[in-house]
């Protein structure tokens, strides 16, 4: 658990302390139910110590990033409604407490109680980052390898970090991917991404690896070891600084926008169904709603009835 009894955006001890009181005496939780709410708002806190959040000044934009988070550490949906709930539980503690005038969740919902149309990245805004990326530091190839793989194959942050060489196959231009529930996907490459992946091979070769690291594609190049997820949000989030880019963007917003992409380009939905590994067709289903919001701006702005004369 992160603690901190100094001001700031990390929650005192004895905040901490009075919360696990509040969830047995006052609701009556089992040692594992408690132990399951603290592990669910030490990721809140991990997230907002990553993104420097002060808790008690925590928007709802921001919350709903976290929980964008979630799904992109390929937490299940039902898993983040859990969370979701934990989460409303600690800030209604904090009004009761009076540690807070107001309750910043009381709007944010639940996975299971509707969807939210996801953040999508124009093609422009996606350049913009890509080309971001400093080429004359070590890791430039390589971060802008990871950028183009996350927008051109749709991957979640976790099938990017697990990314193996052997995985790899470039020839015949597609990678074997490891989704949720140890299912295996293939996704084709594009152009671009093999390109960008064949810069990368040639930087690689130079990084003295770790043992046990020969087969993982992405690696830092000054520790030899396998990324971590956070880098990766690191690294999207110094681009989008320097970019003046809105700072929602994480990588599952190139993974909407990899999706939506192909949607407004004819693709079928079943197909990127599966270049998504959605086992669910109700789950890639919500990309239909970005295309229909898009269509009826279209038509609002250019039907007859509605110009201004």
């Amino acid at each position: 658990m992160r603690l901190n009894e100094k001001e700031g955006s990390l929650v005192s001890k004895s905040i901490l302390r009075r919360y696990v009181q509040f969830l047995r005496l006052e609701r009556g939780f089992s040692a594992n139910t408690l132990d399951a709410y603290m592990r669910d708002l030490d990721k809140l806190l991990e997230f907002y110590e990553l993104e420097g959040i002060d808790y008690r000044a925590v928007t709802l934009d921001e919350l709903n990033r976290f929980v964008a988070t979630l799904f992109d550490l390929g937490i299940s949906r039902r898993s983040v409604a859990r969370i979701v709930s934990g989460v409303h539980a600690f800030y209604r503690f904090l009004v009761l407490e009076s540690e807070l005038e107001t309750d910043p969740t009381e709007l944010l919902e639940s996975p299971s109680r509707g969807e939210h149309l996801p953040d999508v990245m124009s093609l422009e805004e996606i350049e913009m980052l890509i080309d971001a990326v400093d080429l004359t530091k070590a890791e430039g190839i390589r971060d802008r390898a990871i950028l183009e793989m996350l927008y051109s194959c749709g991957l979640r942050v976790s099938e990017l970090c697990g990314l193996k060489l052997s995985d790899v196959f470039l020839d015949e231009g597609f990678i074997r991917v490891h989704g949720k529930g140890k299912k295996e996907r293939l996704v084709p490459l594009s152009t671009r991404a093999v390109q960008e992946l064949q810069s990368w091979f040639a930087d690689r070769d130079k990084v003295k690896l770790k043992q046990g690291m020969e087969d993982v594609l992405f690696v830092s190049v000054r520790r030899g070891s396998s990324l971590s997820r956070v880098t990766v949000f690191h690294i999207i989030k110094e681009l989008c600084l320097r970019t003046g880019l809105r700072t929602t963007i994480s990588p599952h917003t190139f993974r909407h926008s990899f999706a939506t992409h192909l949607l407004e380009g004819g693709a079928n939905l079943r197909a990127i169904q599966e270049m998504l590994g959605h086992e669910d067709i109700g789950t890639t289903e919500i990309y239909m709603h970005i295309d229909r919001s898009k269509l009826r701006d279209e038509i609002l702005a250019h039907h007859p009835r509605n110009l201004n004369k």
